[in-house]
């Protein structure tokens, strides 16, 4: 999620620069309530010393209002068919939300 962050704190960096300042703040999705309710949490636990880098830059950006999380559910994640693999089902769907046709199909 890190760097995701990164990335996107680059491009708004980037819009600024271009005098196209982006006076939002960063909706970041994810279909994990757990590393969400680590994000938001103050107190460090010993099963997370492993991410306590990322996690006070993270903390650290939704303090300042610079990004917000929200929770999305699993068949919503629309990137999840080019990293893991899923259902057919799950497949054809999230094709259609992005707009993505069978050019070969007949009409």
């Amino acid at each position: 999620m890190t760097k995701e962050l990164y990335e996107v704190l680059w491009i708004k960096k980037l819009f600024k620069e271009l005098r196209y300042p982006m006076d939002t703040e960063i909706k970041m999705h994810c279909d994990n309530k757990v590393v969400i309710a680590i994000a938001n949490n103050p107190v460090q636990h010993d099963r997370t010393k492993h991410v306590e880098v990322d996690r006070h830059f993270i903390k650290q950006k939704l303090d300042e209002k610079t990004m917000i999380f929200s929770f999305i559910k699993f068949e919503d994640q629309l990137a999840d068919i080019f990293t893991k693999t899923v259902s057919s089902k799950v497949f054809h769907c999230s094709l259609n939300k992005l707009g993505i046709r069978d050019i070969f199909a007949p009409t």
